[in-house]
């Protein structure tokens, strides 16, 4: 047995161990990391810290904080209440408004972290307001975000056309686009028809399917998010689970807090889309602005961040990196590039990427694996927009992942109550995506060859 494989199944216990018990798999594996590196790898201590993803670290804290304070200044009530009004008594319109925003907001060049981290805070609420699983909604805004993020403009578009270029197809990146987008449309629509019946299902089980109120840990009916702290009470939303669903909604008063705070989530759209300054930092500028306004909202934003989600994740990724700095990784790519056969490889290229980019950045997957792409893709047998869209759906699909930083934030967005079900939740729909998208793909871009 290898060291890269006996270093993959030290992963995979972590996971199992994390996911039946009440132990964080991120403290695991973090632990883990500075025992398999040294011992198996002769990595230096100082190496296996150097796996830490600082990055993806202060995108956790900076975007949760910014969250955190939307929510208890009141902002996220003022933003479901408004969309609640656009979409009336017409619930249907609410997955489909949240998809179009989030995907809207990728396309025109945000990064797919910061379109997430605006627009998840709100569709968790209207989620709950509407009797929407919270985890349907999440699973949607995702897919949102991925619909948008391979357009021209977005930081995947840009690596996808950087591989069509070298490909020969440069004409072919608005297709790259279009064929993402759709992909992502009806696996949105296949995500939130499946987590919605299932929740039903279970609903009925306990006995639910009659008249139920729908409240947060408050007892109120705001969509299960309120204020910790500081602020005046924010409008309510009351939901009657009955065949004839009948909600009444209140007011939520605009105040001039929740006013900068929606010019700071702007802010951050532009600071990260315009300038393009990392999404942590960003988010952390914007806080302090917010805080130095109204100092009242500081404690109960920091005491309602999710620490140990922030640790799930960058406790995993570390092990990850530690795999990639004992070159378990690059072993996977070797035995890629000796395939000699360009539509097997193509194949296996979307399953390595897939199974990478769960617990990685997408962005740094698809730039690691660009020098692979690039041979596969000229292949006379193949189309080159086929293989690259076969690998960017493979790469991206799984951003659902709690170990990737989408996962993370819907993570961040949920109540802590929610957090346990929504990382395994997120943790075994990730591992369908990566069983079934990329043979998926392959037979419909690569076999197929459409394009």
């Amino acid at each position: 047995m290898s060291l890269a494989l006996i270093a993959f199944l030290v992963l995979i216990a972590a996971f199992a161990w994390g996911s039946f018990t009440r132990v964080n798999a991120g403290l695991i594996a973090v632990v883990a990391a500075f025992i398999v590196g040294p011992l198996l790898a002769g990595l230096d201590i100082k190496e296996v810290i150097g796996a830490f993803p600082a990055g993806l670290f202060f995108i956790l804290v900076g975007a949760t904080l910014l969250f955190a304070i939307v929510r208890v200044t009141g902002t996220i009530d003022l933003l479901a209440y408004w969309c609640e009004r656009l979409a009336g008594d017409r619930k249907v319109l609410v997955p489909i408004l949240m998809f179009l925003l989030t995907a809207s907001l990728a396309a025109a060049g945000a990064f797919t972290p910061a379109a997430i981290a605006i627009v998840a805070p709100v569709a968790l609420a209207l989620g709950m307001r509407f009797g929407i699983s919270t985890l349907a909604m999440g699973l949607v805004i995702v897919q949102g975000a991925n619909a948008g993020a391979f357009s021209p403009v977005n930081p995947f578009g840009v690596l996808g056309n950087q591989m069509l270029d070298s490909a020969g197809a440069s004409g072919d990146s608005w297709k790259l686009f279009v064929y993402c987008f759709l992909f992502n449309a009806v696996l949105a629509l296949i995500a939130y028809v499946v987590i919605q019946s299932i929740m039903k299902r279970r609903a009925a089980k306990r006995g639910e399917g009659g008249n139920a109120a729908i409240t947060n840990d408050d007892g109120d009916t705001s969509g299960g998010i309120s204020p910790s702290g500081g602020g005046s009470p924010v409008g309510t939303a009351t939901l009657t689970a009955t065949r004839t669903e009948t909600r009444t909604v209140t007011k939520v008063p605009v105040t001039p807090m929740r006013i900068l705070t929606l010019v700071a989530l702007v802010s951050l759209l532009v600071l990260t889309t315009v300038f393009g300054i990392d999404v942590g930092v960003a988010s952390l500028i914007i806080s302090l602005v917010l805080i130095a306004v109204n100092p009242g909202v500081q404690k109960p934003a920091m005491e309602s961040m999710p620490w140990s989600a922030i640790i799930l994740v960058t406790g995993i990724v570390t092990y990850v990196g530690m795999l990639e700095a004992m070159g378990a990784l690059d072993e996977l790519q070797a035995g890629i590039e000796s395939l000699g056969n360009g539509s097997i490889a193509a194949l296996v290229t979307s399953y390595v990427v897939g199974m990478v980019s769960a617990f990685a950045s997408t962005t740094g997957t698809l730039g690691v694996i660009s020098p692979v792409v690039t041979p596969i893709a000229l292949d006379p047998m193949l189309t080159p927009i086929g293989v690259v869209t076969a690998i960017a759906i493979s790469s991206s699909v799984v951003d659902v992942s709690p170990m990737s930083t989408s996962g993370a934030l819907l993570m961040a967005s949920a109540q802590p109550k929610d957090e346990r079900m929504f990382f395994r939740a997120l943790l075994l729909w990730a591992i369908a995506m990566i069983a079934v998208v990329p043979l998926l793909v392959w037979f419909v871009f690569v076999q197929l060859g459409i394009g």
